[in-house]
């Protein structure tokens, strides 16, 4: 190669990070391929060992390794097989002098990024260099621009791009304005509490208390106490005189999650503090005036509740004066990939981690996942995968056992054959049916198609569902 096209070469090289890695036994060999390619302006590693190798793409040393197929320590195959199974992502090219059509096609099914015979075409190699430094730039700037999205559309902790998220996020601001009590609904995990602690953090109060409790996690005796307070003797253990959360948040907010889990006596106490402001310690004769914001939040049908006489229709009217229902993950799907990336970064700073995102075949898996614990759920799985991480890529092997199972199994029947498209159809339906609890209308969402669709399929299919439809508003 003469000195001017060495040099076209290296001022046509694009500027990029990607340091590929050379694996062969042939030193002479390792030598001639590490000159060519610093002269196309790349800094290489060149190694005869494939130990060596497996370790920097381990480590993520190196994104590209250009390997001879026939290595005496092992096979160009092998060290493929091995190097996918620590990194899904790296492009490894095979190189070979008994190069034919079919070795060509065998290497790029087992997962090889191209196939070279030597010796090396000088102008192939640097297309192969460049396009995987063009892919790898690329991969760095959409990074980029999505960690910007991320903060864009983070609302105070809460992660959506969804219209059903913009929605919560919308009615949210404006009703944080306004000093009323608000009723939050929508299935366990889906972030209730941090809509509470938002709504909390943008009203005029925010600067004020924010007192949380859990109203299913205690008996009435001790909820009572916590909530109201009490004095001293009030009740065996009770030493000395304390305040409850609604004098600790006086002039601020009180959440209460859970709130359909409190009894009827719980209930009309509850009724008291909203209606005339006043509460009594547990205890004591004295009534004490305090100004509240309440912000209660439950994973039950509150209607159905009042119907059954299981909870108060009079409470229930002052709870869901204001009501915004928080939609399910399997609702947001499109959230996945931002929920993803939002718990990366917060799980890759708690563990010490470089973890630059998932492979596509682990995407896939969580997108079509129902996550029945919505985004706690996901985000307890993002969290065990970084963990058991071990490159710069969350894959399939890292994901909780019934994810890889789901994966596996996922278009097969009970008896593991493969399922046709319709019964595929009839299996999505019902447990999207199921997830729902029966509501038609629900699920038709969820689905993306309409209701009259459904009942078409449901009629076709001859399912039975159980449960009355439901015309929408509070959530199971």
């Amino acid at each position: 190669m003469s000195h001017a096209t060495a040099k076209t070469l290296e001022i046509a090289a694009p500027r990029t990070s990607l340091t590929p890695c050379i694996l062969d036994g042939d030193a002479a060999q390792l030598q001639l391929l590490s000159a060519v390619i610093a002269e196309m302006g790349y800094e290489s590693v060149a190694t005869g060992d494939p130990e060596e190798a497996l370790d920097l793409v381990k480590r993520g040393r190196c994104r590209m390794v250009l390997v001879d197929v026939h290595m005496p320590q092992m096979t160009g195959y092998e060290f493929l097989e091995q190097a996918k199974q620590l990194d899904p992502g790296v492009h490894v090219v095979l190189m070979t002098r008994d190069y034919t059509l079919e070795s060509a096609q065998e290497g790029i099914r087992r997962g090889a990024s191209d196939f070279l015979p030597t010796p090396i075409d000088r102008k192939r190699l640097k297309r192969t260099l460049d396009d995987a430094a063009e892919l790898y730039d690329q991969r760095r700037r959409v990074r980029a621009l999505e960690e910007q999205l991320l903060k864009d559309l983070e609302f105070y902790g809460i992660v959506g791009k969804s219209p059903a998220m913009l929605e919560v996020f919308d009615f949210a601001r404006k009703v944080a304005r306004h000093y009323t009590n608000v009723l939050l609904v929508g299935p366990t995990g889906t972030g209730k509490e941090l809509v509470a602690r938002a709504i909390h953090q943008i009203s005029p109060v925010g600067q004020q208390e924010l007192a949380i409790c859990n109203c299913s996690a205690m008996v009435d005796t001790l909820l009572e106490s916590q909530l109201f307070g009490h004095v001293r003797g009030a009740f065996t253990g009770a030493t000395d005189t304390r305040p409850g959360l609604f004098e600790f948040a006086n002039g601020g907010t009180v959440f209460l999650d859970e709130v359909g889990e409190t009894s009827l006596a719980m209930q009309a106490k509850l009724l008291r503090v909203i209606q005339n402001r006043e509460i009594q310690r547990v205890g004591s004769p004295e009534v004490r005036q305090i100004n509240v914001r309440l912000i209660a939040a439950t994973n039950r049908d509150l209607r159905a509740g009042v119907l059954a006489g299981h909870f108060r229709e009079d409470l229930f009217y002052r709870l869901s004066s204001i009501q915004i229902r928080i939609p399910s993950l399997a609702e947001r799907l499109e959230d996945i990939p931002l929920l993803t990336q939002f718990f990366l970064k917060k799980y890759n700073d708690a563990y010490g981690k470089t973890i630059s995102g998932l492979t596509r075949r682990a995407q896939t898996v969580l997108l079509q996942h129902l996550w029945p614990g919505n985004v706690r759920e996901l985000e307890n799985t993002v969290s065990t995968a970084c963990i058991t991480a071990t490159g710069d890529f969350i894959d399939l092997a890292d994901l909780p056992e019934h994810l890889q199972r789901r994966s596996a199994h996922s278009v097969l029947g009970e008896q593991g054959n493969p399922m046709s498209l319709n019964e595929v159809r009839k299996l999505h339906i019902r447990r999207v049916l199921d997830m729902c609890q029966g509501n038609r209308l629900r699920a038709a969402q969820i689905l993306g198609i309409g209701r009259t669709s459904l009942y078409r399929y449901l009629k076709r299919d001859g399912a039975e569902i159980k449960g009355k439809e439901k015309s929408g508003g509070a959530a199971a």
